[in-house]
């Protein structure tokens, strides 16, 4: 007799094979000269080869460090909260793995969703410009995918990097064609848009979708999109992207049984608003054919951002400000600092209302304060995930330094990652004034983490949840995965 995974199993490699319903649709062509077939025809035919060295490298290094933040987050709160309301409400199917729970298995599209949850419940996975976190989109959806394939069908190390990067660079298109997305964000969380059609383009790519079902899982995912601001720094952010890998997968499986969409979803409709509704200045361009030797993937030319410290991004630009400010005031052997000598500590920062929280109340605010960062980093030389605990943001010390700070917002100082900069004008009581300065932080794309700090990053997430041994043997399958037959000894390391 079968067992619920063999029998979800041979129903999800028939999906991958194509529903009868959907060998129908794809009649229904989609023109390639629209914006949306064109996507719809680079998801399906750009080809393992295409993936440059440069761009394996950088991906591998996405993947490697979303898996360790993903670990890490499975230790907190808001990831047990997810948990347990998926256990409780819908786990119906044990097919795929959950961050740091050998013993639990939930559906696809609930692991999916709990390790999204997972990668953004410490704010500290990548960034990209414009500004998203691209790969807990993308790579929480692949793994679940990944594991709900009967063996005999798992994709090759190869095939997972390809989808993989479809998922992260039509994120990147999709924020390219907007003036607007350049900025820090206003109104809505880029993840829970961009993010969604990415999880939804990776996804099709590994179930082998055709052109046209490509072009409806995006524009269902474009259904499925969309949370505001109004959460950031609050315990639901981080379901931004646990939903936008979770309906993103929820879109590929609709498109491949036939569920049909607007598939000119991302073109500039007249009269209607297409994916043109998340961005006032949508100016969409179709991409290069996949057989172009033109097609460049961004990642080759943009790399992104890691984080050395779980908070918004922002934070990395102060806190590295204020540490050059500490080294003035205790000495490079560093040293007590007391907050008795310092009359005022002015920041000059970029104007973002969301992360301008002059006393947070709690981790996920404190996350989002360029107060709270700038005064951690002062008063301890750096900002580390212990940084944020109850016990560290209770200090009196911290108190007395954020009561003294006052923000300002220069006019060459614009809310946007590739532009931005932070200043620390820390004045004594006896009148001396210390600036530091940062234009370009330590893991910023123009300034990356070395190969060897971002293991240490990962061994140290990593290997908060799982067995050293396990954690480098995760490390190996990564840092190999082009080469590995199929995906197999990858899945093995996180169950």
């Amino acid at each position: 007799m079968l067992s619920t995974l063999q029998r979800s199993a041979k129903k999800v490699f028939t999906v991958r094979r194509l529903h009868r319903s959907a060998l129908e649709v794809v009649e229904k062509s989609v023109s390639e000269d629209t914006v949306t077939g064109s996507f719809g025809s680079f998801i399906q035919g750009v080809v393992p080869q295409q993936l440059s060295p440069i761009l394996l490298q950088r991906s591998k290094r996405m993947v490697l460090d979303s898996l360790g933040v993903g670990l890490l987050g499975s230790t907190t709160q808001v990831f047990q909260l997810a948990l347990q309301h998926c256990q409780h409400m819908y786990a119906l199917d044990d097919i795929s793995a959950v961050y740091g729970r050998s013993q639990t298995r939930l559906s696809p599209t609930l692991a999916a969703f709990v390790n999204g949850v997972a990668a953004h419940s410490m704010d500290f996975d990548d960034t990209w410009h414009p500004a998203t976190h691209p790969s807990g989109a993308v790579l929480p959806a692949l793994l679940a995918v990944s594991d709900m394939l009967p063996s005999y069908s798992k994709p090759s190390g190869l095939d997972f990097l390809l989808a993989f990067n479809v998922g992260i660079e039509v994120q990147g298109r999709l924020m390219r064609f907007s003036n607007e997305a350049q900025n820090i964000p206003k109104r809505f969380h880029p993840p829970s848009v961009v993010g969604t059609l990415g999880s939804a383009a990776a996804c099709a790519r590994l179930l082998s979708l055709e052109r046209t079902q490509c072009c409806h899982a995006l524009a269902i995912a474009a259904s499925l999109a969309g949370a505001p601001m109004a959460n950031a720094a609050t315990q639901t952010k981080p379901l931004h992207l646990g939903n936008a890998a979770r309906l993103g997968l929820e879109a590929a499986l609709l498109a491949s049984r036939g569920l049909e969409a607007n598939a000119l979803v991302l073109d500039a409709l007249p009269g209607v608003a297409g994916f043109s509704a998340f961005y006032e200045d949508y100016v969409p361009q179709p991409m290069h054919p996949p057989e172009d030797r033109d097609l460049c993937f961004l990642l080759e030319n943009q790399d992104v951002a890691f984080k050395s410290f779980p908070a918004h991004l922002g934070m990395h630009w102060v806190a590295e400000a204020a540490g050059s400010v500490r080294e003035l005031l205790v000495g490079p052997q560093g040293g007590s600092l007391s907050p008795r000598v310092v009359k005022e500590i002015l920041l000059s920062v970029p104007p973002s209302k969301y992360i301008n929280r002059p006393f947070p109340t709690s981790e996920h605010q404190a996350r989002h304060s360029f107060q709270f960062s700038a005064c951690s980093a002062l008063l301890d030389g750096e900002v580390t995930p212990s940084s944020f605990s109850p016990a560290a943001r209770r200090r009196p010390k911290l108190h007395t330094l954020l009561s003294l700070v006052r923000v300002e917002h220069a006019p060459d100082n614009p809310a946007n990652f590739d532009r931005m900069y932070a200043e620390v004008h820390v004045t004594l009581v006896d009148g001396t004034v210390l600036q530091g300065r940062c234009d370009t932080f330590y893991g910023h794309w123009r300034h990356p983490l070395s190969a060897d700090a971002l293991r240490r990053k990962f061994r140290a997430n990593a290997g908060a949840v799982l067995p050293e041994e396990q954690v480098e043997e995760l490390l190996q399958a990564v840092e190999g995965l082009e080469q590995l037959e199929n995906c197999t000894s990858l899945l093995s390391c996180l169950h």
